[in-house]
């Protein structure tokens, strides 16, 4: 997977911080929290690099989270 220049797919929250699976349930790369949850505890999930195994983690504003090629950074929200 040399040479990846995609960047990862903005996921807008309101807050300071989402948790993993309501992330990965709001971005669409899993179905449900029960999905969500396998993913998470197999270790399939990083977030900056580091495997995260909590489903209830919080990721806070700017942290870039990776499960299989699917790569997403968390931005806060703009309102209008």
């Amino acid at each position: 997977m040399a040479g990846m220049t995609t960047s990862p797919e903005p996921i807008a929250i309101r807050d300071d911080a989402i948790r993993l699976g309501q992330l990965l349930k709001l971005a669409g790369v899993v179905e449900d929290g029960g999905q969500a949850r396998e993913v998470i505890q197999g270790g399939e999930v990083l977030v900056n690099g580091e495997v995260e195994t909590r489903r209830a983690a919080n990721i806070p504003v700017g942290a870039v989270v990776r499960l299989g090629d699917q790569e997403m950074q968390v931005v806060r929200a703009t309102t209008a």
